[in-house]
């Protein structure tokens, strides 16, 4: 019972803080679309954004995103109206690269090199943008944003557009509960019943396959399950506590750039109507892809040096 209590009690307060964060959000956004000042900034950037096969205004989530995490670009995303393949490029964008700020500040607490988080996450981030719109011909249809009401025409005053912008924000904030709630109760049951170091014990054939020692395994776990900013204590906790070492530290990292929280970061672009087995699917290969070559060099540049040194 008090399992169910504290996790509906801290769905409550994340859905409380980060509504405050995608309510005014959308509201600004929306109400933009109707000033010079976004068209402005739009025409600004649309040559750049085409290399990433998307309009000039989805910059807007983008920065976002970047600058505040997920759930603010998801809100600069239900108040534009994009293509599914724009959507879709911009979910799998945000997936590698987002909350730039705190999860950087994470990354260097464990003792990751800023450039290797850096290259790794806007690297990611562009190149799957690339790929994605070169190899991807269809989704030109226009995304429709879970049961957020269509708007027949646009308001004609601003008393129209401010009750738009009320609209659009209040069914974001209202989606977002929808998959928050649960999600904070399953993590209190992970919590309490103390699944996680089950689930890290379990996790000795993925720390192998991706080149890292055992004691790495539950800050795998936690970047896995709570991702790089809500797991940050887990993390931090655990390669302070089980000497993890600089190597194993930035090859987890690698891991969790490409892949972390992967059910809450999956889940919260179910509204924004695009495929999400695609998504995760794109975000686990690459994870594994991307770690098992860079632990591949490492290796052979460790096994140089003893080389050298030998000789």
């Amino acid at each position: 019972m008090s399992t169910m209590k504290n996790g509906l009690k801290a769905g409550l307060k994340t859905t409380w803080s980060l509504g405050k964060i995608i309510f005014p959000i959308t509201l600004l956004v929306t109400m933009l679309q109707f000033t010079p000042v976004l068209p402005f900034i739009i025409d600004l950037v649309a040559p750049v954004m085409g290399i990433f096969g998307l309009s000039g205004e989805a910059a807007l989530p983008l920065v976002l995103g970047n600058a505040l995490n997920l759930y603010a670009g998801i809100a600069g995303i239900l108040s534009l109206e994009l293509t599914v393949k724009e959507v879709f490029i911009l979910a799998v964008m945000l997936s590698f690269s987002h909350n730039i700020f705190i999860e950087t500040g994470v990354a260097l607490k464990v003792g990751v090199r800023l450039w290797v988080v850096l290259v790794v996450r806007f690297g990611l981030a562009a190149l799957s943008a690339i790929l994605i719109n070169w190899l991807w011909s269809g989704g030109g249809e226009i995304a429709q944003y879970g049961f957020s009401p269509e708007t027949a025409a646009a308001p004609e005053t601003w008393l129209g557009i401010f009750l738009l912008g009320l609209e659009k924000a209040g069914f974001g904030v209202l989606q977002l509960a929808m998959i928050v709630i649960p999600l904070m109760l399953m993590i209190q049951i992970l919590k309490d019943r103390q699944y996680l170091q089950k689930i890290s014990n379990m996790m000795g054939p993925l720390t192998r396959l991706i080149g890292v020692e055992k004691n790495t395994s539950l800050t795998l776990a936690s970047g896995l399950i709570f991702g790089l900013a809500m797991g940050a204590g887990v993390m931090i906790q655990a390669v302070q506590e089980d000497g993890v070492s600089r190597k194993d530290a930035t090859l987890a990292f690698i891991f969790l750039v490409a892949c972390h929280a992967i059910v809450e970061d999956t889940l919260i672009f179910i509204p924004l109507g695009i495929p999400i087995w695609p998504l995760l699917l794109i975000r686990v290969i690459t994870a594994l892809a991307l770690t098992i070559f860079v632990s591949y060099l490492w290796r052979r540049a460790e096994d140089n040096r003893k080389e050298v040194l030998s000789t």
